[in-house]
């Protein structure tokens, strides 16, 4: 098999460390460009006549060209002038999806669903990005990323393994970890983690069934972020950090009776560990369908 593949790089004229050089950042680049068209999409419904040079300059992709970046666009009829809805699809050819599996899925607990999102924060001309892993059943954020890029290792990988140390476990079987299209989703790196812990990979095909976490960036970016005005990058972290701490512990949720995720959560544990006292908690079981997600999710604008 060496030797094969010896002859096989030789004939190519290229080494076996090279090709995997080529190979990775190959990858790399469609890991990125998966998410890109979603992020140039957010920036499209808010600045829907922004030339394509300019996209370009404001969310300066890693891994692809100013000239490759406009050119792809184009072909994709992202072009100033020309006609096109900007509802957020993932429809694509020769990508890996996942069916959506929280449709009528019933949550009876914690662990069950989790719901993941990437957005974009803007600073003076500088676009980072803010991915956000959150419990369905009890609103909680329980992993979250800041980033300078789009790249998989820098966004979801990082949100996933940080909620995975939050929950204090390695393996989660069954537990569905649900999303939109993009890329970073998909990945092979993604794959793999969501693999090792035993979780489920769940796809929705428009931001209309992935509300949940459409409507947690909006609350994180607008309700918190913005108030605070980070001028760096580390200003971003930081404050992203508190953001998250504040809506976990002190944001009250109707869904949750008024409580924190936090607060719900501990009470939710209490009950597990005490059959004796009652607590007037209503969202004990909560049941989701499509006509629900579609109809009583109203998406908030993460722009």
């Amino acid at each position: 098999m060496s030797y094969s593949l010896n002859r096989f790089f030789k004939a190519i004229g290229s080494s076996r460390q090279v090709f995997h050089v080529k190979l990775n950042r190959f990858m790399q680049r469609e890991d990125e460009m998966g998410q890109l068209s979603l992020i140039v999409d957010q920036v499209r419904e808010n600045h829907p006549g922004m030339a394509l040079r300019d996209l370009y300059q404001i969310i300066q992709p890693a891994t692809i060209g100013r000239d490759r970046f406009e050119y792809y666009f184009k072909q994709m009829g992202y072009s100033v002038g020309i006609k096109r809805s900007f509802r957020r699809t993932t429809d694509s050819n020769g990508v890996i999806r996942f069916p959506n599996l929280i449709v009528d899925k019933e949550l009876t607990g914690v662990n069950q669903v989790w719901v993941s999102d990437i957005t974009y924060y803007r600073i003076k001309e500088r676009f980072y990005y803010l991915t956000f892993i959150m419990d369905l059943y009890s609103r909680k954020i329980v992993g979250h990323s800041c980033s300078r890029t789009l790249l998989t290792t820098h966004t979801t990988i990082v949100a996933l393994k940080k909620a995975l140390k939050n929950r204090d476990i390695n393996e989660i079987p069954g537990l569905i970890i649900h999303s939109d299209g993009g890329g970073q989703y998909y990945s092979n790196e993604f794959r793999k983690l969501t693999k090792e812990a035993e979780m489920v990979n769940s796809m929705g095909k428009t931001a209309y069934e992935n509300p949940h976490a459409e409507r947690v960036n909006g609350i994180i970016k607008n309700n918190y972020i913005r108030h605070y005005g980070p001028k760096s990058f580390i200003d971003l972290i930081k404050m992203t950090n508190k953001a998250v701490q504040l809506y976990n512990t002190e944001k009250p949720h109707r869904a949750l009776n008024k409580l924190s995720p936090i607060q719900f959560e501990n009470i939710i544990n209490e009950k597990l560990n005490s059959s004796k006292r009652t607590y007037g908690v209503k969202n004990e079981k909560i049941t989701f369908t499509y006509n629900r997600l579609i109809n009583s999710s109203k998406v908030v604008s993460t722009i």
